[in-house]
Order: C-alpha cells, then sequence, then structure tokens
C-alpha cells in the first residue's frame, strides 16, 4: 500500500514543495525500473485526434462509449436501438411502455435548455410502428396440443378375468 504524501507546509511554493517530493523519491529508488524508462513517448498518428485518442483509451479502459455522447445523441442511439430491445419483451402492452418510456424521456430533453443550439435534437419513437415490427418478428404461436387420448376403462368383467363372449 501506498503511503499517503504529506501536506505541502504553509509558506512553501507549490513548485518547490513538488521538487522536493520528486528529489526525495529519486533518493528512495522510486522512479528505478519503470516500465518505458529511457524510451521515448509513443507518437499519435497525425490523423488521430483528441477526440479519437478519448474514445481508444475509453475503450482499453472498459468504459462504455455510450456514456461520453452528448445527450441528444445518447437518446437518438436509444431510439435505434428500441426494435432489439422490443424483441426481448413478451407482451404488445410491455412494448408500448418502452417506447412511450422513450418518449417521455425525449419531452423532458425538449423542455430542458441546451448548452449548444447546434446540440443534436432526437424525435419521438413511433410506437404503433415499433408495435407492428413487434408482431412482424414474433414467432407464430405454436399450436394447441392435441388432448391426450381417453383413457379406456375396462369393464368390470373384464377386470375379473371373466369371459363373457
Amino acid at each position: 500500500m501506498e503511503e499517503m504524501t504529506e501536506r505541502k507546509p504553509t509558506g512553501m511554493s507549490f513548485e518547490t514543495w513538488v521538487e522536493s517530493q520528486i528529489s526525495r523519491g529519486l533518493a528512495r529508488g522510486d522512479f528505478d525500473g519503470l516500465r518505458g524508462a529511457g524510451k521515448p513517448l509513443p507518437r499519435r498518428a497525425a490523423e488521430e485526434t483528441a477526440y479519437d485518442w478519448a474514445v481508444d483509451k475509453a475503450r482499453r479502459e472498459g468504459v462504455d462509449t455510450a456514456a461520453m455522447l452528448p445527450p441528444g445523441l445518447a437518446l437518438r442511439r436509444e431510439r435505434d436501438g428500441l426494435p432489439a430491445r422490443a424483441d426481448r419483451l413478451e407482451s404488445e402492452d410491455a412494448v408500448r411502455a418502452l417506447a412511450e418510456d422513450y418518449n417521455t424521456q425525449v419531452e423532458a430533453f425538449w423542455r430542458r435548455p441546451q448548452e449548444s443550439r447546434w446540440a443534436p435534437v432526437p424525435g419521438l419513437a413511433d410506437v404503433d410502428a415499433l408495435v407492428d415490427h413487434w408482431r412482424a418478428t414474433r414467432p407464430p404461436p405454436a399450436p394447441p396440443a392435441p388432448p391426450p387420448p381417453p383413457v379406456r376403462r375396462r369393464r368390470w368383467w373384464q377386470r375379473r378375468g371373466v369371459d363373457r363372449s
């Protein structure tokens, strides 16, 4: 477990305090044997932007990149995923509730002031179209199982072994 760095003493400048921390670390050998020591930093590709770097870093760290989207784009992405989510639902009422919940989120988004006038504005989901898609992708209902054959009961004389012929 790392030890906690002490607080900066009052009256000492921040730069002096940091330099003293570094020189103590060098004296203790905290920086010896670090991976990549003495090697140049890797260069970014010329066409790679800061956004590309951030997305790549988030993917390497296992962060969901959808969380990095602005709210309007996140809602559009959610709308694009509604049919796939609806396919996993069991009833038409659940599909309607899913679409209406999304539409409620969009209407709340419309009422909020936006940080930019160029912010993407998501549209409402077409509830009826989503329900129609759900119906079209549902497997046909299984035919009802045939009733079991009636149990043929033996007459009392057949059970006793008496022959009546």
